[in-house]
């Protein structure tokens, strides 16, 4: 099964949120963001974090994506900025120019990936020297957190143990980060916990919406729709509270210098 990140179906289904304050000051802590002109977000999705990286001062973003339809959708979202473009590349092989941008980010990418020292090693290509590596992913340990109002994403495990395997088989320890950074040539390497608000939901039932229709959430493209609706009524029943859920993932942000 999995998520179809080519379907049309999926357009939209990463460009339905903003970048929340939680990130945007977390960066604005790890970077000079005011003194960076040229960034790349690549593995950009729908262009929620290229538009952040424009409101928060960069000059020019550039968000790569291998999946034309979500590059259709980030134009979409996208439209009013013009210092915001977008192109077709992979993480192996982005296109971008070599040895031009301050800044690259990657979030909510390296999971997707086999080959960390390859996608690294282009990173370090495209960036220019002292440029900054910003990776942000969750790793084992950031998954499989227990369940609360809070945190939704831990309901998904308890309700459904087979994706504890399919979950941390695709995520990277930060061990393993560091080191391909390190092998790579990257220095000042810097690791980070962030508890970032995914979205604030007025009533629950809008949460459970969300859920049903797997918006954002790949790892629920691996739940038949029976399955599905188990978790949907799951969350529901350990749910206490029907109004201003605020749900938060815990992610990790490695920045590495060029």
């Amino acid at each position: 099964m999995g998520i179809n990140f080519h379907s049309k179906e999926n357009q939209l289904s990463y460009t339905t949120r903003t970048a929340d304050r939680s990130w945007v000051e977390t960066v604005q802590k790890l970077l000079p963001i005011k003194t960076i002109s040229y960034a790349a977000d690549v593995g950009c999705g729908g262009g929620i974090y290229s538009k952040a990286l424009s409101d928060m001062g960069v000059e020019r973003v550039i968000g790569v994506d291998f999946s034309e339809s979500n590059l259709e959708g980030a134009r979409e979202n996208c439209k009013d900025y013009t210092n915001v473009s977008f192109r077709y590349g992979q993480a192996y092989e982005t296109g971008l120019e070599g040895g031009c941008y301050q800044l690259l980010l990657e979030r909510a990418l390296i999971h997707h990936l086999e080959d960390l020292n390859a996608c690294f090693k282009e990173g370090y290509r495209v960036l220019e020297k002292d440029g900054v590596y910003m990776i942000q992913d969750r790793t084992p340990e950031d998954c499989l957190l227990a369940g609360s109002e809070t945190h939704i994403r831990g309901y998904f495990f308890e309700c459904f143990p087979k994706l504890v395997e399919r979950e941390t088989k695709r995520r990277y320890t930060s061990a393993s980060v560091i080191k391909a950074l390190k092998d790579v040539g990257f220095k000042e390497i810097e690791e980070v916990t962030l508890w970032e608000t995914r979205n604030v939901y007025e009533k629950k039932e809008q949460l459970l919406k969300d859920i049903s229709e797997r918006t954002g959430r790949s790892i629920l493209h691996e739940l038949d729709d029976k399955e599905l609706a188990s978790l949907v009524d799951h969350i529901d029943d350990a749910l206490t509270i029907d109004l201003n859920i605020v749900e938060k993932d815990r992610w990790t942000i490695w920045k590495a210098v060029k």
